[in-house]
């Protein structure tokens, strides 16, 4: 269970960077607003901005179940 933590972090780490890579990139009005899927719904065809903004909404949800779930195996490593 130990080796499974361990892998866990360290993919954990390698979300969070890219997670804060993808957001720094974005410019103010990208990708984190929360109006954009108004706004893409009367464009049409999706471009570069949609694309990002659910990247960075994957990564964001990813990171936050890989959290969890390192905290439930911390939990049965310690006890």
């Amino acid at each position: 269970m130990d080796v499974v933590y361990r892998i866990g972090i360290a993919i954990a780490i390698i979300v969070a960077a890219l997670f804060a890579v993808l957001v720094f990139v974005t410019g103010k009005g990208d990708a984190m607003s929360g109006g954009s899927g108004i706004r893409t719904t009367f464009r049409g065809k999706a471009n570069f901005e949609d694309l990002m903004s659910r990247i960075i909404l994957g990564l964001g949800i990813s990171f936050m179940a890989l959290m969890l779930l390192l905290d439930f195996i911390s939990g049965r490593i310690h006890n």
